[in-house]
């Protein structure tokens, strides 16, 4: 059992390292490149042909908005906690209280405390995406379990949900434009019956589904001239998408195969404990012997609680937060896509020149606000990313040391009782 734990644990481990080393490569390779340029109205963009993104920054670009971040001062403080289990004759659900405290102004008091059930989150990152399509947004936990995770309401899993909600809230404060968006604060401070009566106000489906048509005909007919950069993000996202996908599967196969391991000597050590009581001449070997397997399987319950509650949920994050890049991406085409198709109508219908020359100014505006959240955006996401995983990955590492290192101390202890009784009995016998 042991040599067959062995050969599969070093290939997984080896796959491990191999993919970061990966990785961290191409996480590095967009950080080389300049400073990236924002879109301006300077020069009237009449032909979809000379679309460019090297234009000159706009004064008024939301990216004014970003010039002070790592100077804002935190006032916004959430807490997502006290889970509870809701019973109904329709549904069951869980709750969680969304305690908030700040000093903004724009709030009437300095404390709230409301209960949220997932799909009010749901709710929430839905009302973002839509007023701010071009930035990105920490993604949600799964809305369904996936295969081989505990069952929907067992502690752990609302435990673990719980975590991801409040770094999803958390992260929305700490941005420097979702954080003042209008729904979050009604999220953060209106009780259920107010919640619900707002989000009766938002758009009729006849509108909802206009919206969705134009989106889906602007990917049907695709981007005629992507900017280079934008080409170069959807490149990095497609690969980092895969890497952190191939990270998340062998890190759970990892957990899977320590599980495994642990039962291995959670029953191996009871034989050591029974071979005693049989064996007069190694009763205290074997009993010590025994204590060493518990002792390691204490240690190891630590390692894989480590792997489970830590390094393969961040992971696991940036695996869902890949497809939300993807989203975002696609709604920056989406929006290019659209303009593309205005530009090329305005050259074909001379009698609509006026109309649509005003709808192009409007979608020019449009484009160059995404262009420019987006791509300051991207920066500040790769920041946090890059940090989120680089912290994930030493604290895998020094975690394993620690896991080696008390193994290694219980079976030194166990030679050097063994030494000691062995120059007892020579001493005995001479």
């Amino acid at each position: 059992m042991e040599s067959e734990s062995t050969s599969s644990s070093a290939p997984v481990n080896g796959n491990l390292a191999q993919t970061v080393d990966d990785l961290s490569k191409h996480m590095l390779e967009l950080d080389e490149d300049d400073d990236l340029e924002v879109f301006s109205k300077d020069a009237m963009l009449t032909d979809a042909s000379t679309f460019s993104a090297s234009m000159p920054a706009s004064p008024a670009s939301m990216i004014n908005q970003y010039k002070h971040e790592d100077q804002d001062i935190k006032d916004v403080f959430i807490t997502v906690d006290c889970p509870e289990n809701h019973v109904t004759s329709i549904e069951t659900f869980v709750t969680y209280r969304v305690i908030t405290k700040t000093t903004r102004s724009e709030f009437d008091s300095s404390e709230y405390e409301v209960r949220r059930r997932y799909q009010d989150f749901l709710w929430l990152k839905g009302k973002l995406e839509e007023a701010h399509p071009t930035l990105i947004i920490n993604p949600l936990p799964e809305k369904f379990v996936m295969k081989g995770m505990m069952e929907r309401f067992n502690d752990d899993f609302i435990e673990t949900r719980r975590k991801a909600l409040h770094k999803f809230v958390n992260r929305i404060a700490d941005h420097p434009i979702l954080s003042f968006n209008e729904d979050f604060k009604v999220f953060l401070t209106a009780q259920a019956w107010e919640l619900a009566s707002h989000k009766k106000q938002g758009p009729g489906l006849l509108s909802r589904m206009g919206e969705t048509v134009r989106a889906v005909a602007a990917s049907v007919r695709g981007v005629q001239n992507r900017p280079e950069e934008f080409t170069a993000m959807n490149d990095y996202v497609e690969t980092f998408s895969q890497k952190m996908g191939m990270l998340d599967k062998i890190a759970q196969r990892i957990v899977k195969e320590q599980k495994e391991y642990l039962e291995g000597m959670k029953e191996c050590g009871p034989v050591y404990t029974l071979w005693s009581g049989s064996e007069d001449q190694l009763v205290e070997p074997l009993k010590a012997i025994a204590g060493c397997i518990d002792n390691c399987c204490k240690v190891t319950e630590e390692q894989v609680a480590g792997l489970s509650e830590n390094q393969v949920p961040i992971l696991h994050e940036y695996v869902l937060c890949a497809e939300t890049l993807k989203a975002v991406l696609r709604r920056r085409d989406n929006i290019q896509a659209e303009y593309e198709s205005k530009v090329d109508a305005l050259a074909s219908k001379k009698a609509e020149k006026e109309n649509l020359k005003e709808e192009i100014g409007r979608l020019e505006d449009k484009l160059e606000c995404a262009n420019s959240t987006l791509k300051v955006d991207w920066e500040r996401w790769k920041r946090n990313m890059q940090a989120d995983v680089r912290s994930a990955f030493v604290d895998m590492a020094d975690t394993n040391m620690n896991y080696y290192e008390k193994c290694l101390a219980i079976w030194e202890s166990f030679l050097t009782s063994q030494k000691t009784e062995v120059h007892v009995e020579k001493d005995t016998d001479s």
